[in-house]
């Protein structure tokens, strides 16, 4: 890769250009690294120029500000996957952190290995999946991946890091929110065989009329999931403004018992003691609420719009925010507050945005 040495025009590299959303302003410079060694290469160099740099995926997880980004972006193109044999009727994939997720996910099932079917459809690029312990339909990354191999950005070194190292948890891991390092691919454990993971999720296992912990054949799953989440406006489409998101825009709230308690006071006074109110296992000690419940509660509906109607709440799913045409990122933002206090006003619970936010906040 030839590294870019001086400023491109604004005009040429406006990260709208790269996001979901269609939405963002400038960047200084702009490189893409189509090997691992070329995203080494690139990091290192604008680190030791002390430089900002923002790493692109698939940029289906970012809200890029209209002022852009003042520094450098590199896009990651890297490209390879690879199958090797664990035993026992285990599969190791490894697949470099510029691969496309759902490319990656529907060649695994078309080989017949299983574990990552329910979590077909899902944008972005392979290297984002462990930052965040991509999760959908009942099955998280964290179940199926066994190790990435980083650079540390302190010490310029490129290491292999197991799974149990990483914190990964609900919508997230010790990568999220810190630059400290980049991935660069990341390992898989799958079943052989044809069959998917368990079905966990009883939408799911539903729409498959089987029950909860029963297998599938994994191409099975991954149709039902994929015509799921067509149904939300959760495939990437160009021409269906619902999918001009980046996907669910606010992760569910875990709370602990004693918050919880008080939540469940809130939504009573306001909706009545008979009210049903889906709570999942959050961890210990903990449970989990559905944001799209509470903000459907507190009165926000499908295809709710913001400011000026260039922004709204997808007319398939509350959960995604979704660029009507002629957005920008601030109407977005706008409107994401509006949700965010309008929850907090209802049930005193405090929502927080699952996309990466550059260069702006809530």
């Amino acid at each position: 890769m030839t590294p870019v040495t001086t400023p491109l025009s604004s005009t040429h590299v406006r990260l709208a250009e790269h996001t979901t959303l269609r939405l963002g302003g400038p960047a200084t410079r702009f490189e893409r690294a189509t090997t691992a060694a070329d995203l080494v290469e690139a990091v290192r160099a604008v680190d030791a120029s002390g430089e900002p740099l923002l790493l692109l995926g698939g940029g289906s997880n970012l809200v890029v500000s209209d002022a852009g980004f003042t520094g450098t972006v590199v896009q990651v193109g890297t490209r390879g996957r690879r199958l090797d044999p664990l035993g026992d009727g285990l599969v190791q994939l490894t697949v470099e952190a510029g691969e496309d997720w759902d490319s990656v996910v529907a060649e695994a099932v078309s080989q017949g290995l299983g574990g990552l079917e329910c979590l077909s459809g899902v944008p972005g690029l392979v290297g984002a999946t462990p930052v965040q312990n991509v999760g959908a339909y009942g099955v998280e990354i964290s179940q199926v991946l066994t190790s990435v191999d980083l650079l540390d950005r302190r010490t310029g070194r490129v290491h292999q890091v197991p799974a149990h190292d990483l914190g990964l948890a609900y919508r997230t891991s010790v990568l999220k929110g810190t630059d400290r390092a980049v991935v660069l691919r990341a390992r898989f454990a799958l079943t052989s065989g044809g069959q998917s993971a368990p079905i966990r999720y009883a939408e799911l296992a539903r729409v498959l009329g089987v029950s909860q912990g029963d297998r599938v054949p994994a191409d099975a799953a991954r149709k039902a999931v994929l015509e799921l989440r067509r149904g939300k406006g959760m495939v990437l489409d160009p021409a269906d403004h619902d999918t001009w998101s980046a996907g669910s825009f606010f992760t569910n709230p875990v709370l602990d018992a004693s918050t919880l308690a008080g939540v469940l006071i809130r939504i009573a006074e306001r909706l009545g003691r008979h009210v049903e109110v889906p709570t999942y296992p959050g961890g210990p000690g903990a449970s989990k609420l559905s944001a799209a419940w509470l903000i459907e509660r507190a009165g926000f509906t499908r295809g709710h719009r913001g400011p000026g109607g260039r922004v709204a709440l997808s007319s398939k799913h509350t959960l995604a925010l979704t660029n009507r045409g002629g957005a920008s990122t601030e109407d977005l933002l706008d409107l994401a507050r509006e949700v965010r206090d309008g929850v907090r006003a209802a049930f005193g619970v405090e929502l927080h945005p699952e996309p990466v936010l550059v260069n702006c906040e809530l």
